[in-house]
């Protein structure tokens, strides 16, 4: 993840955003692949991710809240506009240099969080509310390097679950979910 993380990010947005239009109110309280986490949870998380790396773009610190609460009033449109406020952050290219004060990591990873939670986020979002999505390609295929990075790190703090082995790779998004614990055809029956 270099220089492209904001045209990474640009490509990644609409899909995500079509996504979240399409939750309606009544599947606010359905579960996700993300354990422990219903899709008003989840919306709400990938909300903060969104307002909140626009901050880490310009190297400021940041405060996560617990149980954030973005679902207010017209937070669909909201949502559209900060995720186009994350792709302008991210465009700058000194966003990328240097280490990030708010995350004690490089800033072209923190960039490349931004771009996980919105693909994968975006994904475990659409199957929790029976929707279709397409990823970015070039969004995917530029994660596979960095849940690789991350992934020990990211396992061992409960950010992500232990590598799940699909039954047979099919895609390229198949793999990426597979290694951040998800089971790409979420939900299973018994």
């Amino acid at each position: 993840m270099s220089t492209q993380t904001s045209d990474l990010l640009a490509a990644a947005a609409p899909g995500t955003i079509s996504v979240v239009r399409g939750i309606s109110d009544d599947q606010l309280d359905l579960p996700t692949p993300c354990q422990d986490y219903l899709v008003r949870d989840l919306l709400n998380h990938l909300f903060q991710v969104v307002v909140n790396f626009q901050d880490l773009a310009e190297k400021r610190q940041v405060e996560w809240v617990e149980k954030p609460d973005h679902l207010a009033e017209g937070w669909r449109d909201r949502f559209e506009v900060e995720t186009g406020r994350l792709v302008a952050a991210w465009s700058e290219p000194s966003t990328l240099e240097g280490v990030s004060p708010g995350m004690g990591m490089p800033q072209s990873v923190v960039g490349g969080m931004a771009l996980l939670d919105l693909t994968v986020h975006g994904w475990d979002l659409a199957v929790a509310t029976g929707q279709p999505y397409h990823p970015a390609p070039e969004a995917v295929a530029a994660l596979h390097t960095l849940v690789e990075q991350l992934g020990p790190t990211a396992r061992k703090m409960g950010v992500f679950a232990d590598p799940v082995l699909p039954e047979t790779p099919t895609s390229d998004l198949a793999h990426l979910l597979t290694q951040t614990g998800r089971t790409p055809t979420w939900p299973q029956t018994p």
